[in-house]
């Protein structure tokens, strides 16, 4: 949920949750947040149920519950695996535990929008079923791309996913004492980068291959991608580059574009 841009809050007492919803409506802005609740809060069981109704009942929330379970036996291996007591049955046995809490949590089931078995699923694939039901969420379930011009000389960027470099393009405005001021954003920098005899080859090669990758990135789960570009300065080719490719890649479903253009106003490389 993170990854969708949601606050998370783990283990919550329910009686907390109203109080932390009204938190969050105050500030007006970033107000989406998941809340993780299990039987290790002992007060749960009963006091979840009346607090739902209350919020659902209120006109200034939206809220969805989605229960998530998993068979006896991976729930076992799971306790297994992590080797701790089950809440419910601290000097029992894990199956025990398991057994009292899905008799407990059979009205929190019921009440559920949604109910998500997860016996099989590896956290990948949770991650895209988390994805996929909030879906209709607009611009939140989308992938942020961010397209980043950079200068080498200014140091690599650390955030990087997809790096490509610009340096080889033999046009580069810093050697034109009219363009050296300018920068990739200006129009007569534009026009000299693109009449290089290689930029438009490198972008015919380059724009397919990441009209290729962002989705498959994006299957995998990831919200957000940062691809480079960087020239010796980062102020006129890489900036040229980006500027094509933000055109050039719109318009791929489920994801946003953004623009940076990290040191265009740095000086200039020497």
């Amino acid at each position: 949920m993170e990854d969708l841009g949601y606050r998370c809050v783990d283990n919550l007492p329910a009686a907390l949750i109203p109080t932390l919803a009204d938190l969050a409506l105050a500030e007006k802005h970033d107000n989406s947040i998941a809340v993780l609740v299990d039987a290790r809060d002992q007060s749960f069981f009963r006091e979840f149920p009346r607090v739902y109704r209350t919020l659902r009942a209120r006109r200034d929330l939206a809220v969805w519950l989605i229960f998530l379970e998993a068979s006896d036996e991976a729930l076992v291996r799971r306790f297994s695996e992590t080797r701790r007591p089950h809440p419910l049955a601290p000097t029992g046995s894990v199956i025990e535990g398991i057994l009292a809490e899905r008799e407990q949590l059979v009205r929190v089931k019921k009440m559920s929008n949604r109910v998500l078995d997860t016996s099989d699923l590896t956290v990948h694939q949770l991650r895209r079923a988390f994805r996929e039901l909030f879906e209709q969420d607009g611009t939140r379930s989308r992938m942020m791309v961010t397209l980043l011009s950079f200068g080498f000389k200014h140091g690599l960027p650390l955030d990087l996913d997809l790096l490509n470099d610009a340096r080889f393009l033999k046009r580069n405005p810093h050697h034109v004492p009219a363009l050296r001021e300018l920068t990739g954003i200006d129009r007569a920098v534009q026009d000299y980068v693109n009449a290089d005899e290689d930029t438009e080859p490198y972008l015919e090669h380059l724009i397919p291959k990441l009209r290729f990758l962002i989705p498959k990135y994006k299957s995998e789960g990831k919200s957000y991608l940062t691809i480079g570009v960087g020239c010796t300065g980062g102020k006129h080719r890489s900036v040229v580059l980006v500027e094509r490719l933000k055109t050039a890649l719109g318009g791929i479903p489920g994801v946003r574009f953004r623009v940076k253009h990290r040191d265009v106003s740095k000086a200039e490389p020497t």
